[in-house]
């Protein structure tokens, strides 16, 4: 029989990114062959989100299931809602923030999965007190991940 994984609630890999980002693992790509990845994030209210960023080797998708989480793609600003999905491809500039008073709950996923590792290596540096801006570049840098500063405030 080909081994399934199931995830109730409450269970997979859950860890805090800073005070106002939690992250659960929902699947890492073991049992998808390495072809999927899927996060469940958390934001807390006013939470401002990533610098824009451009990912170079994966896709990924951002399904809201609870709050409004407000998406900036390039220049522009989409406030999303429960139900909406949103598939970011490689190269495209995009942020993620919660603008509201209410915690933001995203479904997320990695194809392929490789960069589910980046959240992992970043709360390991937060973890031990690297965080600078430098550090932070470094870990996006293995994932072919770059700030995006052609948008940038």
């Amino acid at each position: 029989m080909i081994p399934v994984s199931i995830v109730g609630p409450g269970e997979g890999e859950s860890f805090f990114l800073g005070p106002a980002v939690r992250m659960r693992i929902l699947e890492d790509g073991r049992t998808t062959g390495h072809r999927l990845s899927m996060a469940e994030g958390t934001l807390a209210p006013r939470t401002p989100g990533p610098a824009q960023h451009r990912h170079a080797e994966h896709d990924a998708s951002f399904y809201v299931v609870s709050g409004v989480v407000r998406f900036t793609i390039g220049a522009q600003d989409h406030d999303a809602r429960p139900g909406t999905l949103v598939v970011v491809p490689p190269g495209a500039p995009h942020t993620f923030a919660n603008p509201g008073d209410e915690p933001a709950v995203l479904l997320t996923t990695f194809t392929p999965d490789h960069y589910i590792q980046y959240f992992r290596e970043r709360r390991d540096a937060l973890a031990t007190g690297a965080s600078t801006g430098a550090e932070l570049e470094a870990i996006m840098a293995r994932y072919a991940t770059e700030t995006s500063t052609e948008y940038s405030p």
